[in-house]
């Protein structure tokens, strides 16, 4: 597959976060994806459809996940890849954001990869710098390639998303995971609610369209899907919760509360998991999971839209 049947193309050349492009984009997105999916699971896993593209992969944060799968999703393609962190780079020395990604570009990228501590600083860079961005993470903000390999990942297990009900569970308020989740299912037609202490759900979140409950027993019984985001500790400079124990007493997704309920529902987690606390190991590796669906489904979805864009790119 040296390119794709898909002739449509995306609204934007960035991917900036969900909230800044349509739900055609999101849809054309998801199909793209099915079709790489086929590519990766077929004896010869790799296609030229990026041969003449460099990229770079800027992580100015820490990540394993995510960087793993955008550096194979774009191998997968044939582009050109360079590894940039900031430890142990000028960022140190203060150079700034800008300077930092110019002297990038000055190799000829055509393409930037980019996770970054500080929320919209991939909205600052698009305005300066001539090429596509796509944003890997920005501090408590967006992470739209998990939305989508979110929903990608739901709607291979449940169909359409329209009208399902998708429960978002965990720390709501310093997740950019949940965020990306809200405004992706949202546009997709699907019916959202968060839940967890009330200490880590923002205020005003029902003005995003979607619905909050404190009582993780309600939720699971009313969901199709339970999307379970971790406690990130390293982004909390005061503590939001008495102890990781009562946490998972009161929050924590286990085996009894799943046996209680008259129906099968899907466990996800973006990871990393933090087992025992906001989920079992026995639910996590249980029937109910499509935890490592999701890892698979995310080099197809990132493939996807680094093919789009450098298409974009090309008109």
């Amino acid at each position: 597959m040296a390119d794709t049947t898909t002739y449509q193309t995306l609204s934007t050349r960035h991917l900036l976060g969900i909230k800044y492009i349509t739900v055609e984009d999101i849809k054309l997105i998801l199909d793209t994806a099915q079709e790489f999916k086929q590519v990766i699971n077929r004896p010869i896993k790799k296609v030229p459809s990026l041969r003449d593209i460099t990229i770079a992969n800027l992580f100015f944060e820490n990540s394993t996940r995510t960087k793993l799968s955008f550096e194979l999703a774009e191998k997968r393609l044939s582009a050109d890849v360079i590894n940039f962190s900031s430890s142990g780079s000028s960022v140190k020395k203060g150079e700034t954001l800008l300077d930092t990604v110019n002297n990038i570009l000055s190799m000829k990228i055509d393409i930037i990869v980019m996770r970054h501590p500080s929320p919209g600083a991939h909205v600052l860079l698009s305005k300066h710098v001539d090429c596509n961005i796509i944003n890997a993470g920005d501090g408590t903000h967006e992470h739209p390639t998990q939305a989508l390999l979110d929903a990608y990942s739901m709607q291979e297990k449940i169909g359409n998303l329209k009208g399902k009900k998708i429960a978002i569970i965990g720390d709501i308020k310093h997740s950019r995971v949940a965020l990306s989740n809200i405004f992706c299912l949202t546009k997709l037609g699907a019916k959202v609610t968060v839940c967890g202490p009330p200490t880590l759900i923002p205020p005003h979140l029902e003005s995003l369209g979607v619905s909050v409950e404190y009582n993780i027993d309600k939720v699971l019984a009313w969901c199709d899907v339970a999307n379970v985001l971790r406690i990130q500790l390293e982004r909390q400079n005061i503590s939001y919760i008495p102890s990781l124990r009562e946490y998972a007493m009161y929050y924590g997704v286990n085996m009894e509360r799943l046996n209680k309920l008259n129906k099968q529902i899907v466990i996800m987690h973006p990871g990393p998991i933090n087992r025992g606390v906001e989920i079992t190991s026995d639910v996590a590796d249980s029937e109910h999971s499509i935890i490592l669906d999701q890892v698979e489904n995310g080099v197809a979805v990132r493939m996807a839209v680094l093919y789009l864009l450098a298409r974009k790119k090309q008109k």
